[in-house]
């Protein structure tokens, strides 16, 4: 499964996992209530959704662009650092608005939240392309065929 099709699956798996979790944990670390918790983890769910097109549709222009293909653990572990950085700096002042807390109570929900979905997100995107293969930006190069100039 390529483009489109592939971006849209994987959002909506990911994001409906990660609204149900989400949302018990933002109700615990915040004291608010698992109703109002969950609003707001819908409401981060939309901003992940649009972070997760623009972030991954950079991250695949440039790992096309690298010499090695494939996704080995470092560019794994890559990805997903630098995914949550970002997804972190847009939460924080949602967070402490939404909660009414400090940014610094903000700051350590989401630096909790982010470290599961550190974890979660290598997962994900583990068992995301071994069931539906790698993307093409992932794919080895194919071999010159013969005939070929190595220049």
């Amino acid at each position: 499964m390529q483009g489109a099709r592939r971006k849209i699956v994987y959002v909506s798996l990911y994001e409906l996992i990660a609204i149900a979790v989400a949302s018990t944990g933002l109700a615990v670390g915040s004291g608010a209530s698992l109703e109002r918790a969950g609003v707001i983890a819908v409401v981060s769910s939309v901003i992940a959704v649009a972070w997760n097109l623009v972030y991954n549709t950079l991250f695949e222009r440039w790992e096309a662009r690298q010499a090695e293909r494939g996704r080995n653990f470092k560019r794994r572990v890559v990805h997903a650092i630098g995914f949550e950085l970002g997804f972190l700096v847009m939460l924080v002042p949602v967070f402490a608005w939404w909660f009414g807390i400090s940014v610094w109570h903000a700051l350590v929900l989401e630096i909790g939240l982010a470290l599961f979905f550190l974890v979660y997100t290598f997962v994900f995107n583990w068992a995301f392309d071994k069931v539906f293969g790698l993307p093409a930006s992932a794919q080895p190069l194919p071999a010159p065929g013969p005939g070929a100039s190595s220049r």
